[in-house]
């Protein structure tokens, strides 16, 4: 539930990038295709915005500078999209980070983790998320907003 936006205030949720996303359309795009990480936002701040949502972009290779921002950021907002990259395999700092702040977060990921090489198959930060979007590309940002609102019209 969108519980920090009171009457006058609008829903804030968190778009939090990991590490090597901000590589998009360049990266591996035969793994993660050829659509940038300032397209995706832009298509998912126009989303959010008809919606009456704001969103808040961040991306680092930083693991401190992810946790950092999550950390001062969380307070003001009522949820969270994170896509942590690489860290979703071995960051409990981040896994911590995630479930201290006490906001809902969805996981993403643009590949399908569970069909790739065994070291990617585990999430340490998807337990503290109520949900994962795995493998539907940049559509998986969007999802994950649909479901956040979703969820608060159910509630």
């Amino acid at each position: 539930m969108f519980t920090n936006a009171t009457e006058g205030n609008v829903p804030v949720v968190l778009v939090v990038n990991g590490p090597n996303l901000n590589l998009l359309g360049q990266r591996e795009p035969e793994v993660y295709g050829h659509t940038t990480l300032q397209h995706i936002n832009r298509e998912l701040g126009e989303f959010a915005e008809s919606h009456g949502i704001e969103l808040r972009f961040f991306q680092s290779n930083s693991e401190g500078g992810l946790i950092d921002f999550i950390q001062q950021n969380a307070p003001d907002a009522d949820a969270m999209i994170i896509n942590p990259g690489a860290y979703s395999h071995y960051s409990y700092a981040l896994r911590d980070a995630i479930a201290g702040v006490g906001i809902r977060a969805v996981e993403v990921h643009l590949s399908n983790i569970a069909g790739r090489e065994e070291w990617r198959r585990l999430s340490v930060t998807a337990g503290v998320c109520i949900g994962q979007i795995s493998g539907f590309g940049s559509a998986g940002y969007r999802m994950a907003l649909e479901f956040l609102l979703d969820q608060d019209k159910d509630h």
